[in-house]
Parts: structure tokens; sequence; C-alpha cells
């Protein structure tokens, strides 16, 4: 029998990518959507579409709730869901802070359900190869890690663009890159920041945030998130016996295209691959008891105290 999902929430995410996923990944189905708008609910095209939030999280006919709403809500939402007996895929950033995220773990084991950070770009082939070749000890001794994540984004009017809903460049994208220092280092244990600069908005968010930090003591690392940048993103592993890189396709977004690992001289290829469809898939097959692969909500609690500290490093609000 297949997982039934509900979706609190009909944003592009939803619409463009994590319905089509449900769809059409094995061992899912969507059973019901609740948003602010029933059209938008309903062009998800699930089996039943919710007045309300409550109403949904309330149907006995759901299984697990995938939770796309604003970043400050996840924190009522994700416990609510959690506390009705539902299992969680709660879109990133987990909560706005580590405190939030300690919250909604602790409500999972207290539930006894599963609780995972939608951060879908981990379940891509390309980055788990590359996290097998750092923590495996192919590339030797990791040396540093240099990412970036950039693009001119239009942020006003949307919670992006709000510091008390979770808006900023560092929560939104920065993360995508906090969560590969987790990945390819084994957990990013210890990090000691050397140098973080911020660029705020009228608002108060950050706009570009630029962070350089020593993780576990030897590894050099540097992430780059920007809202006012030309769109650019890049991943590189540098170890004392080989290095590695993404090369064609997006560093944390590539979509149903292919892509390419450059290990020292030798490229390694991945077919187009739906990555939304393979989370949904593996999180789908974890809650009906199978070993699959899933992002541990302990990395994910992690990966919010290093964001904390990057922002109290850099005065961020």
């Amino acid at each position: 029998m297949p997982i039934r999902w509900g979706f609190l929430g009909a944003g592009w995410i939803a619409t463009r990518a994590m319905a089509p996923a449900v769809h059409a990944a094995q061992g899912a189905r969507l059973r019901a959507v609740a948003s602010r708008s029933a059209d938008r609910s309903a062009a998800l095209e699930p089996d039943v579409v919710h007045s309300s939030y409550d109403r949904l999280v309330e149907d006995p006919n759901v299984d697990a709730i995938y939770i796309c709403l604003a970043n400050h809500q996840h924190l009522e939402w994700t416990n609510r869901a959690l506390e009705a007996g539902k299992h969680v895929l709660c879109e990133k950033p987990l909560g706005c802070d580590a405190g939030e995220a300690r919250r909604m773990a602790d409500a999972a084991v207290h539930a006894d359900r599963l609780l995972v950070e939608a951060v879908w770009t981990r379940w891509h082939p390309r980055f788990r190869r590359l996290a097998e070749l750092s923590t495996s000890g192919a590339l030797g001794e990791i040396m540093s890690i240099d990412s970036a994540f950039t693009f001119p984004g239009q942020i006003d009017g949307n919670y992006r663009s709000d510091p008390s809903m979770g808006g900023g460049a560092l929560l939104d994208i920065g993360g995508y890159q906090v969560h590969a220092w987790a990945a390819l280092t084994g957990g990013a244990q210890v990090v000691d920041f050397v140098q973080v600069r911020a660029s705020t908005g009228p608002s108060g968010v950050d706009l570009t945030t630029s962070v350089t930090a020593v993780v576990d003591g030897v590894i050099h690392a540097t992430a780059l998130s920007s809202f006012e940048q030309d769109e650019a993103q890049h991943l590189r592993v540098h170890g004392s016996d080989d290095n590695a890189a993404m090369a064609i396709g997006p560093a944390f977004t590539a979509w149903r295209e292919e892509t390419t690992l450059i290990i020292g001289g030798r490229e390694e290829r991945f077919a187009p691959v739906d990555a939304y469809q393979l989370m949904i898939k593996e999180v789908s097959a974890r809650i009906e008891g199978s070993e699959a692969w899933v992002v541990p909500i302990g990395e994910s609690v992690r990966v919010a105290e290093i964001l904390d500290a990057t922002r109290s490093a850099g005065r961020l609000p």
C-alpha cells in the first residue's frame, strides 16, 4: 500500500516539483492538499482538497505530511502533524534556529514518527557520490571545501525579505552549503569561524553572506550565499591525495539534467534524475520500514546549530 501524502502549502516548489514527484514515485500517493487557495490545491491533483491545515492534519487517511510553508511556520505545523501521528517531511530550513530544530526533533522522538528535512539535493546521485568519496578516504584527508550558491533574487514582498519569517540568504540557500559540510565531513562536529561578512537589505535580512571557517580543526571551508550576485553554483573538495568538483550541472539544484563530477583528471557522468522523486521514494520506503536512506535528523539539527553560530559570528539578525 502506498504512503498517503498530505501537503500543507501549494506554492511554487509544491506545484512545480513535489506534487509531480509524489505522483511519479514508487510507493507514494498524493492524498490531500491544503493551502490558502483551493484552486492552487486542486491543481496539484490530490484525491482530496481540504479547506484548512487543521483538517488535513486530522485526516485519518493521511500517513505523512510535507510542509512547504514559510520558514516561521515550520515549527508549529511540524509539531502539530507529529502530535497527530503523522510522519513529516519539512522544507528546509527545518527551523528558524537550532532551538526550533531541537524542539521538532524531540517531538518526533516523543511521537515515534519520522521527521526529515527536505534538502532534496542530498538524494542526488552525484552528491551522494561526492559524499562517499569524501568520507571513505578516497580523496585522502580532506583539506578544503569551497562552495557558492548565488543568484539575483527578487525577494520583496515574500518571506525571504522578512527577518521575523526566517528570511535572508543564509537561511534560504546557505543551508545547502552547510549540509554539504556535514555530508562531506561526517557531521562537521567542530566549526571555528575565521570570517563572516554580510550585506543587509532595507528590511534587515542578509542579502549576501560569505563565510570562511575551519571545520574539525583541519578543513578550510568557504561558503558564499547571495540574492544579489550573478547566478553561480559550485562545490569543490580538495584532499591530500585527490580532488573532486561538480562540473556540468548546478552544484545544488541540478534537476532532470545530465551532470558530471570531476575526480582528479577523470570525469564521472550522471544521467538526468529527479532528486525530488528520489527523496519521496526513499522517505516513503523508510516510513514503510525499509532501510532506505534519509537525511539524519541529528545532522539537520547540527546544520541549524552551525547556521546559528554563523549568524552570531556575522552579527546577523
